[in-house]
């Protein structure tokens, strides 16, 4: 090193850097578990505008795969002010696959099982096209915008308060 003594330097430089997204820029993955306690901390802290929020079931869960989504209806649709609770799973396969999704609140979307309430895979499309990349938060916020998509933004609705 011309100059510089090996003290001068940073002391991880070159070292892989985990992200969220799941991939360091060294191509490293990020344990399941380091990658729920990310998704964990940023849920409690609030997302966006605070329409949309997730947490754990169960603190004692120590693998960490049953969850609680919440989803505030978009504004202009007939959504609009209703308050929808969601479960969701992430078995041990997470993040390499999608949690599975099930809306406990009562709703009629077309990706939605009118009588589970399961958010069907094959038709919404981050499910059905997912990356590791992706998060609970942007399972969350995507069914927000199909809430507000124009083939559910007009569809009847159950009575609010009720549940599958």
């Amino acid at each position: 090193m011309q100059g510089k003594a090996a003290y001068d330097r940073p002391l991880w430089s070159g070292w892989p850097q985990a992200r969220t997204a799941g991939k360091g820029s060294f191509g490293v993955t990020v344990p399941r578990n380091f990658r729920l306690l990310e998704e964990l901390e940023r849920g409690e802290k609030g997302i966006g505008d605070g329409t949309v929020s997730y947490g754990m079931d169960d603190g004692d869960d120590i693998y960490m795969r049953s969850w609680t989504g919440t989803i505030i209806g978009p504004h202009n649709s007939v959504h609009e002010g209703r308050i929808y609770q969601l479960k969701l799973f992430c078995d041990k396969d997470y993040p390499e696959k999608p949690p599975s999704v099930r809306f406990h609140s009562r709703v009629n979307m077309t990706c939605v099982n009118h009588e589970t309430g399961v958010v069907e895979p094959k038709k919404f499309t981050l499910l059905s096209n997912w990356q590791r990349e992706y998060t609970m938060e942007d399972i969350l916020v995507q069914l927000k915008k199909e809430m507000a998509s124009p083939h559910n933004r007009k569809l009847v609705q159950p009575p609010e308060g009720t549940y599958f």
